[in-house]
């Protein structure tokens, strides 16, 4: 017995000296990552800068030390340190090209990939190269490698271009198997969001303004394609229309849209040529993430602030439909915008928007901020894919609003969702209601029951009156008529482009626009940027990630796909404001 305690007990040693030494060696190792990511990057004469198009995309880089660990941080980068990276590849003489190596790829939006795109074009000015190889090319990583002066694909490769669709999909048929309805009050003929829950197809009016917005869109792509590699937009329609995806490899010689047929490693001797390097050299290379730790050019002058707003709009004390997910919390923007406004080292404020809604009194709190922002320093909205419904009613009282073309804006609409579980709790479990009350209508909300008429006109009373503020903060901030407003609202979603003729958006352009015209209205010579909120801390990232809840989301994700949002909405909805201003998940078309 006596032996049995001394092992059990060397065992209880070793392992609690294990998961100390394992501690010891995960936080130097976090350290470690800290200090590389604060060192400064030197580049080499004869340099290229690699830009990996695989994984996904989002709008700001979270710089995240545990994904880092973990090995993910290379499946997901930011907008922001790419556009940064090309940008500074631009300037830096040591780099002499870009290298786009082509994997599965996605964005957030093609409103994203156009920015990438528009920097690779800008990039191209300086005189310097760029080179795009891939196995195969998704239609996301040709239309970013398109660009580039030559093109290269494997011989067996293939690429995607197929033109653009978006199936909706509906669940209300599978609720009514669980006996559960929803209860609707909208104000919007366009406004389709609800029609997820609420309809088995779609609407007429969402059908007419998804056609104009897939039509638009391609319209964009194909022109911007059909611009660099010199090829007829009735060609790429053509293209498309033949499923050239599935053409052999050299037939893509043929219609232009590839310059070679190479394995990947007969890409590095066409590298080498470009850099002039002998057989022998190697060829010094640069990632995005590289790119972050090289000086760029020191900007001097006055502050303009960068504040990044994504995600889904939320009152604050819930993270939404996602919570590993960004949101839109106003009970923290408004804090963060009333902390720049009362800097008075910053002189103007771009808001980076991308938010396809949310909770409509949410929307309202920031738009009132904003309004008090507006009153001592300039404000201007960069739209990135999505600006729409609260999205809209944010950026709507700005100073200047800068779109991208393919940006997905408007949707001036709200509504109230509320479900009926009784026929659940009755006809399914067998649950049976009696009641009590004080007042007549001391009952509302019950799951007993769904709501009567007399109710559902409260209900629909109140939509419309949130609906007439809606619409009167976008006639007041965009300097127009409620009759004005009212012709091009009731929920109707439009491109950038289009938007700009409606005078819903002032100017197109990305963020380097915004920041110009932020410049311009602040009457600043020489200006320099700074971005917003700050990066968490190390101890909130730790502390906000190794979460159950977060682990369990994240898994529930990855199993159900695109339909995970809207289950977290039926999930949630007991949690969200009864007003809601956004719009359908699936119109973020790919």
């Amino acid at each position: 017995m006596k032996e049995f305690f001394k092992m059990t007990g060397a065992t209880v040693v070793g392992i609690i000296l294990f998961m100390s030494l394992m501690a010891i060696i995960s936080i130097m190792s976090i350290v470690g990552m800290v200090a590389s990511t604060e060192s400064t990057k030197k580049v080499s004469d004869n340099s290229v800068l690699v830009i990996n198009l695989s994984g996904s995309m989002t709008e700001r880089s979270d710089n995240n030390i545990i994904d880092q660990i973990q090995g993910n941080s290379n499946f997901t980068i930011g907008l922001d340190n790419m556009l940064n990276a090309i940008s500074k590849a631009k300037d830096n003489d040591k780099i002499k090209g870009i290298y786009i190596e082509s994997g599965m790829f996605s964005a957030d939006s093609y409103a994203s990939m156009q920015a990438v795109r528009k920097a690779l074009v800008d990039f191209k000015k300086s005189g310097k190269w760029i080179v795009a190889y891939g196995d195969s090319y998704t239609q996301a990583t040709y239309y970013i490698a398109s660009v580039a002066d030559k093109i290269y694909i494997n011989p067996s490769g293939m690429i995607d271009w197929h033109g653009l669709s978006a199936q909706p999909y509906y669940l209300k048929n599978l609720m009514e198997k669980f006996g559960v309805k929803m209860q609707l009050a909208k104000v919007g003929t366009y406004k389709s969001a609800p029609e997820t829950f609420t309809a088995d197809k779609m609407s007429e009016p969402n059908r007419e303004q998804m056609t104009q917005i897939l039509n638009g869109a391609w319209e964009q792509i194909v022109s911007d394609v059909a611009q660099s590699r010199k090829i007829s937009i009735s060609d790429l329609n053509k293209y498309a229309d033949d499923m050239c995806a599935f053409m052999p490899a050299e037939e893509y010689l043929k219609m232009k849209l590839a310059d070679g047929l190479r394995y990947a490693d007969g890409m590095k001797a066409e590298v080498k040529k470009l850099m002039e390097l002998d057989e022998d050299e190697n060829i010094r290379q640069l990632t995005v993430d590289d790119m972050q730790n090289v000086k760029g050019k020191r900007k001097k002058g006055e502050e303009i602030a960068v504040y990044y707003a994504y995600g889904d709009i939320v009152d604050g004390g819930t993270q939404g439909m996602l919570s590993q997910s960004h949101v839109i919390d106003a009970q923290v923007v408004c804090k963060d915008l009333e902390r720049l406004m009362e800097d008075d080292d910053v002189k103007a404020v771009v808001i980076r928007i991308n938010s396809g809604g949310g909770s409509a009194y949410a929307s309202e709190q920031i738009w009132h901020y904003i309004e008090l922002l507006k009153a001592k320093k300039p404000v201007v909205v960069s739209m990135g894919g999505l600006a729409a419904s609260g999205g809209y009613y944010m950026s709507c009282n700005s100073n200047w609003i800068v779109a991208e073309p393919t940006t997905i804006t408007g949707s001036i609409g709200i509504f109230g969702m509320f479900p009926d579980v009784s026929g659940l709790l009755k006809d399914k479990l067998g649950v049976t209601f009696d009641e009590i009350k004080t007042n007549k209508n001391s009952g509302f909300g019950t799951m007993a029951r769904p709501f009567n008429d007399e109710e559902m006109k409260y209900l629909e009373a109140y939509i419309q009156r949130g609906y007439e503020l809606f619409r009167k903060r976008v006639a007041d901030g965009r300097k127009m008529s409620i009759d004005e407003v009212e012709k091009i609202a009731q929920g109707h979603v439009w491109l950038g482009k289009d938007a700009l003729k409606i005078k819903l958006v002032d100017q197109l352009g990305g963020l380097n626009e915004a920041v110009e015209k932020a410049a311009q209205l602040a009457k600043l010579k020489e200006y320099k940027t700074n971005s917003y909120p700050a990066p968490l801390s190390l101890f909130d990232q730790l502390s906000t990630t190794i979460s159950t809840n977060s682990y369990l989301d994240e898994q529930l994700s990855e199993t159900f796909g695109e339909l995970y949002q809207p289950l977290m909405l039926l999930r949630n909805i007991k949690h969200h404001n009864a007003i809601q201003a956004r719009i359908p998940y699936y119109i973020n078309i790919q």
